[in-house]
């Protein structure tokens, strides 16, 4: 018994010290190239020697079990990766382990000279876009915090400033502890530093302007060097044209993106489904809201194998700032009332939200919202009505593909865990993720249940936009399947 623990043991520590070196090449590849690494869409940017490990047993069951991806076989690709000079990529060693593998070929360079070809090399004239946070609440600190830990010394998005109004003469000490501490999804990832005679915010290198003012087109950005600025408004003050125009109005300012849903002719973009629409006219957009974004790539890809008919969305979702935390006044009735004690049955747009995205969902969807006492997480049940008849395992396959390999793979995960609870999905990067051991089907009739972050995977939504439209979105190697193709 002894031997045999003692056997583990050391193949235990074999694979920590393989891991180990992994983490070099990793961090090169992301500092000096703007190349992402991931093992099937699980980020390996700053992990421990544990976490990379955990990254690739995790490949293995969500790719079906068997042998797996091998650490040697990742840092072959690394290695390869490294001698090539390239640039603004997100590479997912995963799925390209998978492929070269089952290429039979041994000459990985040869290889990945194929798979990587339409990535761009280095070109030291590329600049990135600048970004400017109007409101920094829980959507805007995040954002800053994915900005910050995705800051690069080469094209990107860089993050400039915030706006806010100020609230006394501590306010500057008071939003930097906010970045610093969060309840919910813990503490900052690196050091903070304020300058309060330049009001200023320095996280991890990244130098951020703190800018005092409550009218949008008072504000000149060029004074602080930022120029044809995307301003991401996360204060849901202004949700239609004339009320955001105000920020076009400022000096040092391109455009405009609204992370809540939009009215009027603003259009609603939720990134995987119609990024592609956005046109250079396009000054004023909206992100849509985190619900939009969890159920909208599950239900476009839904439709497009088996035809959606029509279908209610329930969201039993975390409770936010707009309700209060005990009984008091709110224009709104229900919501006026106690947030942490009580489930608030309210309103939600998401289901009609949908069509902005999907033209051909219009009419199809109906939805509620019940707000329960939780701070984060939240979960969509689609009950749906499918043109085609399906069963629970026919369907939980195609989206655990979707999940892999598909080119909503951000969009979109699957688990199967008889375990798993809304605590675990605290940080969860995709849009929504779909409870394998939860659907049920029968005949036409499905019901699908869906996870999301609709803080954290809602944020990176948004940054995925704003890369869109900054021109800053990297190439993604291998290149991902329709959904209908997986």
């Amino acid at each position: 018994m002894t031997q045999v623990h003692s056997t583990a043991q050391a193949e235990w520590f074999d694979r920590v010290a393989a891991a180990e070196q992994l983490i070099p090449l990793i961090s090169k590849l992301y500092r000096e190239h703007n190349i992402v690494t991931s093992i099937h869409g699980r980020r390996l940017i700053n992990l421990s020697a544990i976490d990379i490990i955990k990254a690739h047993r995790a490949a293995r069951h969500h790719a079906g079990g068997g042998e797996g991806i091998e650490l040697s076989t990742t840092k072959q690709l690394l290695e390869a990766v490294v001698r090539m000079d390239l640039t603004t990529a997100s590479v997912d060693l995963g799925a390209l382990s998978q492929l070269f593998v089952a290429s039979g070929n041994t000459d990985v360079d040869a290889f990945l000279a194929e798979q990587l070809k339409e990535v761009k090399h280095a070109d030291p004239a590329q600049t990135g876009s600048d970004v400017v946070l109007y409101g920094f609440g829980r959507i805007g600190r995040l954002l800053a915090r994915i900005l910050v830990d995705q800051a690069l010394t080469g094209p990107g998005l860089r993050l400039r400033a915030i706006v806010v109004r100020k609230n006394g003469d501590d306010d500057l000490e008071k939003r930097a502890q906010l970045l610093r501490r969060d309840s919910v999804h813990g503490p900052f990832s690196g050091t903070i530093e304020v300058n309060k005679e330049d009001n200023t915010i320095l996280a991890n290198g990244t130098l951020i302007q703190v800018i005092y003012s409550s009218d949008p087109a008072s504000v000149d950005y060029t004074q602080y060097g930022i120029n044809d600025a995307i301003v991401v408004d996360n204060t849901g003050r202004w949700r239609d044209e004339e009320g955001l125009g105000q920020h076009l109005q400022a000096k040092g300012v391109s455009r405009v993106l609204l992370t809540a849903p939009g009215k009027g002719d603003i259009r609603n973009v939720v990134f995987g489904i119609n990024d592609k629409d956005i046109t250079d006219e396009d000054k004023i957009l909206s992100a849509a809201s985190c619900t939009t974004n969890g159920i909208t790539p599950v239900l476009h890809a839904l439709d497009k194998k088996f035809g959606v008919s029509h279908g209610h969305v329930e969201t039993v979702h975390s409770f936010t700032n707009d309700q209060n935390l005990i009984d008091n006044y709110h224009k709104a009735a229900r919501r006026g009332r106690a947030a942490t004690l009580n489930m608030v049955l309210t309103e939600t747009g998401a289901a009609k939200a949908v069509s902005k995205a999907l033209p051909e969902f219009a009419g199809k969807l109906t939805g509620n919202a019940i707000r329960v006492p939780t701070p984060d997480v939240s979960m969509a049940v689609l009950n749906l009505t499918l043109e085609t008849e399906v069963t629970k395992e026919q369907v939980n396959e195609y989206l655990r593909q979707v999940s892999l390999h598909s080119n909503l793979r951000q969009q979109i995960d699957y688990v199967e865990s008889t375990d798993i609870v809304s605590t675990d999905f605290i940080g969860h990067d995709r849009a929504g993720i779909v409870d394998g051991l939860a659907t049920i089907a029968n005949g036409r009739n499905l019901v699908l249940y869906v996870w999301y972050d609709n803080e954290f995977g809602y944020s990176k939504q948004v940054v995925r936009v704003i890369e869109k439209i900054g021109g800053v979105h990297p190439a993604v190697v291998p290149h991902r399947k329709d959904v209908l193709d997986v």
